[in-house]
């Protein structure tokens, strides 16, 4: 049985870039949507997820999910956005250690300002800080 040989023409790279440019457009709509649904103080240590198991449940499935295809979408050859994708994932699902690591990441002023400023175009309080 041979193996199958995707030829470059300009159909080609036309539909990897228009998967691309698909992907990039979704990652960031989706990040927008997650970072607009974090209660104010999730990065704080007192913060209590008062998510019910269903909604848990989901949101671990979708992450596990979006984790899987974020894989495919990261091999050499296949368009699209896949450690965007990743993150997403594992900022959705319950991964011991994940709010520690988003506190250290967000805790880059410049970044938490925009991000900030993003939740408040939406009428969102700003994400804080903190370990009190």
């Amino acid at each position: 049985m041979g193996a199958v040989v995707a030829q470059l023409t300009w159909a080609n790279v036309g539909l990897g870039l228009g998967i691309f440019a698909g992907t990039l457009v979704l990652n960031v709509l989706i990040l927008g949507v997650v970072l607009l649904t974090l209660p104010a103080t999730y990065l704080c240590d007192h913060h209590v997820d008062r998510r019910g198991v269903g909604s848990r449940l989901v949101a671990n499935l979708v992450g596990i999910l979006l984790v899987a295809i974020g894989i495919v979408l990261s091999l050499p050859g296949v368009p699209g956005q896949g450690v965007l994708t990743i993150v997403i994932g594992v900022l959705l699902m319950d991964v011991p250690g994940k709010r520690r690591l988003a506190r250290s990441v967000l805790s880059r002023r410049q970044l938490l300002e925009r991000i900030n400023a993003f939740r408040r175009r939406f009428g969102m309080a700003p994400l804080v800080l903190g370990s009190a």
